[in-house]
């Protein structure tokens, strides 16, 4: 059995017959606080074509969610390129400098964050992608970093969701406990991920259906993070 299974066991089983009150929250980025599939794809493009690589903005959609090195380096490859890592470098540098006119930043971001912090709620930041992408969003958010207790990007864990690594790490980063948290999540394999990590998870219908997310094991399924911090107390009081 793996050291996150046997994790997400223990914390089960301290959870049996009782819930404990969520003190704290792990957030996923794309889907949740921000859209940024439109600005990291234009921003891909025109990396790609400053490398001689004729591609178009349909074909990225086949490497969404699997990383930016394949997310860059499945396109350029589909055209007859070596892929270098001086294209991601480039469309990073690109997607940074674009931010702020093509990121979207779902509405309520900014106030549930601050809300949740000045009502004592510890919170983290959990995210496939690479930091440089996980820091632009964020100030494009217009947080400071250190309202999170941990940032865990793409490239701090080794297996990808539906693993519960990554979240098992922010928590482990924050010194939170799995029991007494809750994930954000906008897809059916970060749910899979939260409910393996022995977490809680509220899935906003960003990218899934609610069915989906409900099938996935979602414990709460809302169309935005604007009622985050009542869903959270609804799912305190119905478990005590």
């Amino acid at each position: 059995m793996s050291p996150e299974s046997e994790t997400a066991r223990l914390n089960r089983g301290a959870r049996n017959g009782f819930a404990l009150m969520i003190k704290n929250v792990i957030f996923d980025m794309d889907g949740v606080l921000v859209d940024s599939e439109d600005a990291i794809t234009l921003a891909a493009l025109e990396a790609l074509h400053g490398f001689g690589v004729d591609a178009r903005y349909e074909d990225f959609k086949q490497f969404t969610g699997m990383g930016e090195d394949m997310f860059v380096g499945g396109v350029a490859r589909l055209h007859g390129h070596e892929f270098l890592t001086q294209m991601k470098d480039k469309a990073y540098e690109i997607y940074v400098s674009k931010a702020d006119e093509r990121v979207r930043v779902f509405p309520h971001a900014k106030r549930v964050l601050s809300s949740l912090a000045s009502h004592g709620y510890g919170l983290a930041l959990a995210s496939a992608a690479d930091a440089v992408k996980v820091k632009a969003n964020i100030a494009c958010i217009g947080v400071q970093e250190d309202i999170f207790a941990a940032l865990v990007t793409g490239s701090d864990v080794e297996r990808k969701k539906p693993d519960p690594e990554i979240f098992l790490a922010a928590a482990a980063k924050a010194g939170f406990d799995p029991c007494v948290c809750a994930v954000v999540e906008d897809a059916v394999s970060g749910v899979m991920a939260a409910k393996a990590a022995g977490m809680r998870c509220v899935a906003v219908t960003t990218s899934f259906s609610a069915r989906q997310l409900e099938e996935a094991g979602a414990d709460r399924v809302i169309d935005g993070i604007g009622r985050l911090e009542e869903t959270l107390k609804e799912l305190d009081a119905c478990e005590h």
